[in-house]
């Protein structure tokens, strides 16, 4: 090895720029060599230090091997979130009412890499919206995924009252599962992620303005994965990603796609078929679930022929 390369951490790219925190906590401006950026957020690289004159920049020479990389990839383009991940947490709302969907596929991704995950559904103070969807999330519950209710809400300046007793204890309910753990926090625009990330963080505002200047990437609106570390220990970090519409499984075969939903992979090594497709087949023991209602919903198995059709149609990379 190169006796004149360090190791660092990755904490936040941009275009071909990427952010990388030293062992003592100071952070330094880095550039990939090659042409095309590999790097991302939770990496561990060894990089190189600049000509003199350039001491405050370094070029990435190597990234160390990966235990997990949680990304989605659509038609066009691969967007890596975060790598080296304890926990995926997502955050949703009872308003605006979550997709679905857009739950489910991110489940198929993290399962796709073997990270746990964690379920929290936000604005619990909410009663009949909230009511309706954690009633909706009985089958995420029944597949033992952790699912938290939470009420985030900003802290407003002079605030000073304290917390309800449910409000408090949900936040303990949290933090608990967070602490000692690396977390990317995912989740649509109006579930509160910021409102999540600033309670913990409570720099993270100022943090991100500064790491947009020196990436000089102009106003930071969330629209790069950074990492925070909660505590001074640096035993806890949370990850924040921007937001997204569409979130695409191009990247699982479709063969692959029943043993990635616990619903349905709890009875697919039942089908008399070991190929099947669950969609049609004499002796398949998913629809035979379904039709008992015996552990596969009539909403998750849509959600699974919606995408069984899409990844059909996907290019195989």
């Amino acid at each position: 090895m190169n006796p004149g390369l360090n190791s660092g951490l990755v904490v936040t790219t941009h275009g071909r720029h990427c952010m990388v925190e030293r062992p003592d906590g100071t952070r330094l401006l880095c550039h990939p060599r090659g042409k095309k950026n590999q790097v991302v957020v939770g990496d561990q690289v060894m990089w190189l230090a600049g000509a003199q004159g350039q001491s405050d920049e370094g070029t990435i020479e190597q990234v160390l091997p990966r235990r997990n990389l949680f990304y989605r990839q659509d038609e066009i383009r691969t967007k890596s979130f975060a790598a080296n991940l304890d926990q995926v947490l997502v955050l949703i709302a009872a308003e605006p009412e979550f997709s679905a969907h857009q739950l489910s596929r991110a489940l198929v991704a993290a399962e796709a890499e073997k990270i746990p995950v964690l379920i929290a559904l936000n604005k619990r103070d909410l009663k009949e919206p909230f009511d309706r969807a954690w009633q909706r999330l009985a089958p995420y519950r029944d597949m033992n995924y952790a699912v938290l209710p939470v009420a985030l809400k900003p802290k407003e300046e002079g605030q000073s009252e304290s917390p309800s007793r449910s409000e408090a204890g949900d936040a303990e309910a949290l933090w608990a599962a967070l602490q000692g753990k690396t977390t990317l926090v995912l989740g649509p625009s109006g579930s509160g992620k910021s409102t999540l990330i600033n309670r913990w963080v409570p720099g993270a505002s100022a943090a991100t303005g500064e790491i947009s200047q020196a990436l000089n990437s102009g106003k930071h609106t969330t629209t790069s994965t950074t990492w925070y570390w909660v505590d001074e220990a640096k035993t806890t970090a949370l990850v924040d990603s921007p937001g997204f519409q569409e979130f695409g499984l191009h990247h699982i075969p479709v063969a692959r796609l029943a043993s990635l939903m616990p619903d349905l992979a709890a009875h697919a090594a039942d089908c008399r078929f070991y190929n099947c497709s669950h969609l049609h087949e004499p002796g398949c023991s998913v629809t035979a679930a379904l039709a008992a209602g015996a552990g596969v919903s009539a909403a998750r198995y849509k959600i699974y022929q919606d995408l069984h059709a899409e990844l059909s149609q996907a290019p195989r990379y």
